[in-house]
């Protein structure tokens, strides 16, 4: 009998599972579960292709070479395309120019008439003259009178570079970093590296030498922009001469400034303050485009405008109403069991 034990245990075990497949009842079977798991897992990818990002060749447009960028052979300003920078503009060309050309002829002109009038050979005996009113008068009254005239529309021309942004204003942060920027449109959700191209890379896409970069601001026309700068390391300068704009990011202080472009174009500036041996590699780089065209940026991007708010439940809506198919046809099942 003991020697039977064995077989029997043998035997017992082989025969196990078929007993136990065939107490299970056939309702327990999952394959009607199965199918509607099937259907959510493909419905997600099409969401995800709705939301994907428009492409766009917006911020890529080629630039012109006589704007917005130095021009070989000429002095002066670069043609402004803010309304604060053409009234500084004026002022430079109209009030500040003439001025310094009108005191340094008139210094040069004293100067020549003093070594011609009061030579030895026509003073052999030097006048013992200690002073002269109507010249002191003279020479105290008209420097104040020209500090006056330069006063009035330099600080207005001041006030009007820190009035604060409007409401509507679209707010561009630039975060100066040895030795790129960093960008980011805190109401749009957009955030990116701007850094400089190479020599060879600047030629093949037509941009200037040490001023093309690889990813472009793109600001839109004839919109209050509020500027925001910082630095991450040292202190750096966000500047676009045709812009008149110059605003310093230092290391834990935000610093802002309004400006408005009015014309569509591209716009190039650099890191105007040393920032250490690649200070005069941190090109920056904006393109003006239309409204319509800064919101098509946005969203290609992967951001979103004002008015797109709405539309974000709407992936998650669909997605709660097909949840619940599942539920009705597991429920059969579970009354079966």
């Amino acid at each position: 009998m003991l020697k039977l034990k064995p077989f029997i245990l043998a035997i017992g075990l082989m025969l196990a599972p078929s007993f136990a497949s065939a107490q299970i009842p056939a309702s327990v079977a999952p394959a009607p579960v199965a199918a509607p798991a099937a259907q959510v897992v493909e419905a997600t990818p099409a969401a995800s292709t709705e939301a994907k990002a428009p492409a766009t060749t917006i911020g890529t447009s080629k630039s012109d070479p006589n704007v917005g960028q130095p021009i070989e052979g000429k002095i002066g300003l670069q043609p402004q395309v803010t309304t604060l920078g053409e009234q500084a503009a004026r002022m430079h060309d109209y009030i500040l120019v003439p001025v310094m050309a009108i005191i340094s002829l008139l210094v040069l002109g004293l100067l020549l008439y003093v070594m011609a009038r009061f030579r030895r050979a026509a003073n052999p005996v030097a006048s013992k003259t200690s002073h002269n009113t109507v010249i002191e008068v003279i020479w105290t009254l008209v420097p104040v009178l020209i500090l006056v005239g330069i006063a009035i529309p330099s600080i207005s021309l001041l006030a009007a570079q820190f009035k604060p942004a409007p409401a509507n204003a679209i707010t561009l942060k630039a975060i100066g970093n040895q030795w790129f920027w960093s960008y980011e449109y805190p109401d749009h959700g957009v955030s990116f590296d701007a850094n400089m191209l190479s020599d060879e890379d600047a030629k093949a896409k037509g941009e200037p030498r040490l001023l093309g970069v690889d990813n472009r601001v793109v600001l839109p026309v004839n919109t209050p922009i509020k500027l925001v700068t910082i630095g991450n390391d040292v202190i750096h300068s966000w500047a676009v001469p045709a812009f008149w704009i110059k605003l310093d990011s230092v290391p834990g202080r935000l610093n802002e400034t309004t400006f408005t472009i009015d014309k569509k174009g591209v716009y190039f500036g650099q890191c105007s303050e040393l920032c250490g041996d690649r200070h005069g590699f941190m090109p920056i780089g904006v393109e003006a485009v239309s409204k319509e065209d800064f919101a098509a940026w946005i969203r290609a991007k992967g951001g979103k405008m004002p008015g797109d708010a709405s539309a974000t439940p709407v992936a998650s809506t669909t997605a709660e109403a097909a949840a619940p198919v599942a539920a009705p046809t597991a429920a059969p099942a579970a009354a079966k069991n």
